[in-house]
């Protein structure tokens, strides 16, 4: 199973001003999460931030925050208890054809449809809290999870490889900034092939 850039969603977690110095790894972990922006922004894939408790930690990575269409501020760790599946599900398409009124209740049928991007390509700090926190949320919310386990660090790299046995055994997939930009792409004949390359390499 591969990913589909035409069903994928891209949530970056807390790429904090005042968090990311404390981070094991941080340029690192940074500067993939950037790299991931910029090839789903020339994918056409949706990208969202979230910032915890903005007012004490600081708004995200200046550079990192202009290529999310929307950050979302946060207190709950999991960015799913403040909203954001609402974010990423669009909303029911009202009922085509006739007034629902005129027929019974037993025969209209529900508003409610499947998310149409329902792949969520994931990537934060700290990987044992906010970022584990939302990806088990969206997991129980019947998201598909991928977690792009080289743009997620924590203070400690033990914290952190914690978060993704955790998460490996919660049913998300774990991949690479690579992975995702090559899968994304899947041929060399994708009109972005040549700028998707310039930024992973």
């Amino acid at each position: 199973m591969l990913l589909d850039a035409s069903e994928s969603q891209l949530v970056l977690v807390d790429y904090q001003e005042r968090l990311m110095p404390a981070i094991f790894e941080g340029p690192a972990v940074l500067a993939n999460a950037l790299r991931l922006a910029q090839v789903a922004r020339l994918m056409e894939v949706p990208v969202w931030g979230t910032e915890q408790n903005p007012s004490r930690l600081g708004g995200n990575d200046t550079a990192l925050r202009a290529l999310c269409q929307n950050t979302l501020a946060k207190m709950h760790f999991s960015a799913a208890e403040e909203g954001l599946g609402e974010w990423l599900r669009p909303p029911a398409k009202p009922q085509q054809g006739g007034n629902a009124r005129s027929l019974p209740r037993h025969l209209q049928k529900p508003a409610q449809q499947a998310p149409e991007r329902g792949t969520i390509v994931i990537a934060g700090c700290e990987a044992h809290v906010c970022l584990l926190q939302t990806a088990l949320d969206l997991i129980e919310d019947e998201f598909e999870v991928w977690v792009v386990t080289d743009a997620c660090s924590s203070r400690t790299e033990r914290n952190r490889d914690a978060a993704f046995d955790r998460l490996a055994g919660a049913g998300a997939e774990l991949v690479t900034t690579e992975m995702v930009a090559f899968e994304w792409l899947r041929s060399c004949e994708n009109p972005v092939f040549k700028d998707v390359l310039a930024l992973v390499k």
